[in-house]
Parts: structure tokens; C-alpha cells; sequence
């Protein structure tokens, strides 16, 4: 992998490709659900709507199709995979297992600044549930469970929860018009287990908040069934 090219005395990170940034709006857009489980789409209009060629949507149908999101079938139209609740639960078990060890080093490892800033995260998560700002919302929570992975020192962990909460993330978009609040309170027991350096109780915490999914779905899979996979 090629290093930081050297400006002078700077330092500049590499642009993402063309391919890698239709990617990451593609992938959003499924996530968020603006691209709706079953919605058909082609690689002719995405590369318009984008102002793209075909071939970095091509690649990043190729990807999203690998990670499950997308189903690809020659001379017939893609389309955004139904939600599997298998692969929902699957991918709790993997960030479970991650983000318990990952809070567990964070309740010994996290200073007093680090504490203020999760708090500041948590302040305007809580101005997000009052707006009912689920797309806010969604974000800080991310944000929340990021800089614990990266204020402990385990920013690689926090690669491998990313890469393998996809499944979850579109669940999670759908549970927050009735959930937010509740996820709110699970993050501020969460921030107080690591505030009182409580390492049992912040990771009993941290497995409560991720199992939350469990007790969920069934009651998401009723309100949209148009959107699940029978499996």
C-alpha cells in the first residue's frame, strides 16, 4: 500500500479512488435504508446519478454483493437484498464479541478527557432523540461506540466491528422509531460503568445494550415484512 505522499514538510492521507467513494454512498444509502431492501437498481443509473462511469459502480456492486447487500443475477436486474435475520444475528454474536472485550480494556484505560468527550457525545444524542432526529441519532451512536474502541487503543477492533455490523445497521435504522430512547439510556449506563472504572458492569452493560437486537426483531420483522427474507 502506497504511503502519505509528502508535500514539502506535509504529510497528505490518499484520496479515496472514484470506485471506493461510490462504494461508501452506496453502501450508506443501503444501510440507511434509502436504498429499500428490494428496490431494483442498475449500473446505468447509479453511474448517471452519480456522474460516474460504469465501471467503479460496477465494482461496487461487486463488493456490496460479497458483504450480502446486493443480488446480482446476469440479464436480470440487481436488487438490494432482502433483510436476513440470520445474518442480523450473526453479526451481533461478532460485535458482541468484539465490543465486550473492547469495553472491558476502555473501563481501565479511558482518562478524564476521554470520559468528557463520550459525555459530549452522549449530550447531543440526547438532543437527537428530542428532535427525533433518527439519522443523527444513528450517527452519534456510531460515534459513541467508535471512540470507545479508539480512546482504548483498539482502533483495529473497531475495523472489524465496521466491517461485519452492516446486517445490524439496517435493523437498527428501523428500531430507532421506537428504540432511540432506550439505546440513549443503555449508552449512559454504558458511560457510567466507565466513568466508575466498573469493568464488570460496563461490559454486563455492553452485552445487554448489543442483545437488545434479539428481544427487537421480531417485533421489526412484523411492521415490515415486505422487507425480510424467509429464512
Amino acid at each position: 500500500m502506497a504511503g502519505p505522499v509528502m508535500m514539502g514538510q506535509h504529510a497528505t492521507l490518499p484520496r479515496p479512488s472514484v470506485a471506493d467513494q461510490v462504494f461508501d454512498e452506496l453502501q450508506r444509502q443501503v444501510l440507511a435504508l434509502e436504498l429499500a431492501p428490494g428496490t431494483r437498481i442498475s449500473e446505468v443509473e447509479i453511474a448517471k446519478t452519480l456522474g460516474v462511469s460504469r465501471q467503479p459502480v460496477r465494482d461496487a456492486f461487486y463488493r456490496l454483493s460479497k458483504l450480502g447487500f446486493l443480488l446480482i443475477r446476469p440479464q436480470r436486474a440487481t436488487t438490494v437484498t432482502l433483510i436476513s435475520q440470520a445474518a442480523v444475528l450473526q453479526a451481533r454474536f461478532i460485535r458482541t464479541a468484539l465490543e465486550v472485550e473492547t469495553v472491558a480494556v476502555a473501563a481501565t484505560a479511558l482518562t478524564k478527557a476521554d470520559i468528557e468527550a463520550l459525555a459530549d457525545n452522549l449530550e447531543r444524542q440526547r438532543k437527537a432523540v428530542e428532535a427525533k432526529d433518527r439519522t443523527a441519532f444513528h450517527q452519534l451512536d456510531d460515534q459513541f461506540h467508535h471512540e470507545i474502541c479508539t480512546r482504548a487503543g483498539l482502533g483495529f477492533a473497531w475495523d472489524l466491528i465496521a466491517g461485519n455490523k452492516g446486517h445490524m445497521d439496517r435493523v437498527r435504522m428501523l428500531s430507532l422509531s421506537f428504540a432511540s430512547a432506550v439505546a440513549l439510556e443503555d449508552h449512559q449506563g454504558i458511560l457510567e460503568a466507565l466513568k466508575t472504572r466498573d469493568q464488570a458492569l460496563a461490559v454486563r452493560m455492553m452485552r445487554a445494550h448489543l442483545s437488545r437486537i434479539t428481544l427487537l426483531i421480531e417485533r421489526i420483522r412484523d411492521d415490515n415484512r415486505a422487507w425480510f427474507a424467509d429464512d
